[in-house]
């Protein structure tokens, strides 16, 4: 489990460091993707600049536009702007140079842990799971957001601070993360792996299949196979006690776009360490063939000091999306914690053995 949050987390290191510039030709506008390296670990980076005039999106037989097929969101931008980094937009060199040294530093992490502990896991390679393997959006943004304009997500209030304390109060003293099921994070359990909404690039799995009918929307996330069905047929939202982890959604289109309204979560996700009173509001626009404009606001008074929000590309991909049969957490979670005693045991041991050595 540890290399895919290494992953995610990388990148966001990385983007602290990227100012080096790698000599790869910027990206054109028009020019479909882009081979930034080749090889076993072939970084491929999809454009989605600005078209050269505004594009009429196709419609569906129902008359709305047709947003349907396979689209990622795989992603290098992280979602606040870093530390020292004080412009919206970074040069077509800088964010080649941030491509590549992603891709050479989850090459060199996976190197460095054959034959440690970390290393008891499946090749990502093997099941095209490394996040160079699926082509990385063309997103020149320093932050993914773009509200307010710092790129930082704003304040949070005194009752969210409160609750925050709350939390880790009601966690301390804590035990090891094996030491007990509930002690091991929903993700690595299989539960909820931040499908959203807001659906932010995932450490892995940046896979999407949206499927329309007549007053629905479907989207199929492939990290977690999670599915968001949307009504789009202007019906109320659920009773304020239904609860879920992915909210109750309701849609509606405004001219090209679909503009997707969630509420109702069960507060477990807690987003950013958001509150049960969080509300996201979604819109996605097709900008040109291979392009979904996907802008997201965030709206939680009990939480931030103001609402905030960001914006980022959905590229089209290849599809089928192959089932995430993420069982290894839950299926196996008896031999993780068994394993987890047989360890203690051994080190007990030798602890043991060493101490009658000494005396």
């Amino acid at each position: 489990m540890n290399q895919r949050y290494l992953m995610s987390t990388g990148a966001a290191a990385l983007a602290i460091t990227l100012m080096a510039v790698w000599p790869a030709p910027p990206l054109a506008a028009g020019q479909g993707t882009q081979v930034l390296k080749s090889g076993e670990k072939a970084v491929t980076v999809a454009n989605n600049g600005t078209p050269a005039k505004p594009y009429v999106a196709p419609k569906t037989p129902d008359g709305v536009p047709d947003l349907q097929g396979y689209w990622t969101n795989n992603s290098i931008t992280p979602l606040q702007r870093p530390q020292g980094v004080t412009k919206e937009f970074y040069t077509p060199e800088e964010f080649a140079a941030a491509a590549k040294k992603q891709a050479d530093s989850d090459e060199g992490r996976i190197t460095a842990q054959v034959g440690t502990v970390n290393d008891v896991h499946y090749d990502f390679t093997q099941f095209g799971l490394d996040k160079s393997q699926t082509v990385l959006n063309g997103n020149m943004r320093t932050s993914l957001i773009t509200n307010p304009s710092n790129g930082k997500i704003p304040p949070v209030t005194e009752e969210g601070k409160k609750r925050a304390a709350a939390k880790v109060a009601a966690a301390t003293p804590r035990s090891a993360q094996y030491d007990t099921v509930k002690n091991i994070v929903i993700g690595s359990r299989c539960i909820y792996q931040g499908a959203g909404p807001p659906m932010l690039p995932p450490g892995y799995n940046p896979g999407y299949q949206i499927v329309q009918g007549a007053g629905y929307v479907m989207i199929l996330i492939e990290a977690g196979h999670e599915v968001r069905v949307i009504p789009t047929d202007n019906r109320p939202h659920a009773p304020e006690g239904v609860r879920s982890w992915l909210g109750d959604s309701r849609g509606h289109w405004e001219g090209n776009s679909l503009v997707v309204e969630t509420s109702n979560f069960n507060g477990r996700v807690a987003f950013q360490g958001s509150s049960e009173n969080l509300k996201v509001s979604e819109r996605f626009t097709r900008t040109d063939a291979n392009t979904i404009k996907y802008e997201f606001t965030i709206n939680d008074p009990s939480t931030w000091e103001t609402s905030w929000g960001g914006e980022l590309p959905f590229t089209k991909m290849d599809g089928p999306i192959f089932e995430h049969a993420c069982t290894e957490g839950n299926y196996g979670i008896m031999n993780t914690l068994a394993g987890a005693r047989a360890e203690e045991k051994r080190a007990a041991a030798a602890a043991a053995a060493k101490k009658g050595g000494a005396q």
